[in-house]
């Protein structure tokens, strides 16, 4: 599905991504843990293309200079001069940190926002199985997206991410401010929409705990570098694992 080899970034002469190597298979689900400024959202910026819109933004200011390396294959095509809209076209589907949902728009109208990629068909389909994973959004969707609470708007954000027919997603943070009971319904849509749309996954956290039994495999980021890998089970039975993550 994808490889990635060798990911480095640069803020000015601020290293975010230290060689960093990765692979996701085909419906599988892979974790990227670490605590906070460990590099995880910029892994996704990079995997996803956002990246480079970053990098040539900066540029047109004047601000800081944003320098990447990355060799990236995706169902065997090199991608990693590919703009984010051209992955996005092959499947390639960001959920960003911190929901970033229309506020102004109803919980329908970012859900039909979010299917631009889809076919009429596959967005009526696609609608249907988003109010079953997340029943509160169909309750909720005639609501502005700015009066969902954080659970309800980061249901919201998987679900515009799933109108856009991903065949890889990229989640990152979902958990990110939520109660643990929410952070519950979150973590089993992740594994429902992996098993019943085949999709592959990719996600973040900071908070492993809840993450690690649905993941197949997991990375450690420490500083911008992939410090540790290896099966969900086996990282969770680790004692540097337990005693960073786990508090034990």
């Amino acid at each position: 599905m994808i490889e990635a080899k060798g990911l480095m970034v640069f803020y000015e002469n601020m290293i975010a991504l230290n060689n960093v190597s990765l692979r996701c298979g085909d419906k599988k689900i892979v974790g990227i843990f670490g605590a906070n400024s460990a590099g995880k959202s910029t892994l996704m910026y990079t995997l996803s293309g956002v990246i480079l819109d970053i990098q040539r933004k900066e540029e047109m200011r004047g601000g800081e200079r944003v320098t990447v390396f990355s060799e990236i294959n995706y169902d065997g095509e090199e991608i990693s001069k590919l703009k984010p809209h051209e992955r996005a076209g092959r499947g390639m589907i960001l959920c960003p940190e911190r929901r970033r949902i229309f506020a102004e728009s109803s919980v329908l109208e970012n859900l039909k926002i979010g299917a631009y990629l889809a076919t009429k068909k596959e967005a009526r389909e696609t609608l249907r199985y988003i109010f079953s994973l997340f029943p509160t959004l169909e309750r909720l969707k005639d609501r502005q997206g700015g009066f969902l609470s954080g659970g309800e708007q980061q249901m919201l954000a998987i679900g515009r991410a799933l109108m856009a027919q991903p065949r890889l997603l990229l989640l990152d943070e979902p958990l990110l401010g939520l109660a643990p009971s929410i952070q519950k319904d979150v973590i089993r849509a992740i594994k429902e929409i992996q098993r019943d749309r085949g999709i592959s996954i990719i996600v973040t956290e900071q908070y492993a705990r809840p993450v690690f039994p649905v993941v197949d495999y997991a990375y450690i980021l420490e500083n911008g570098s992939a410090v540790m890998e290896g099966e969900g089970e086996e990282l969770m039975n680790n004692p540097d694992v337990k005693s960073a993550y786990f508090g034990v």
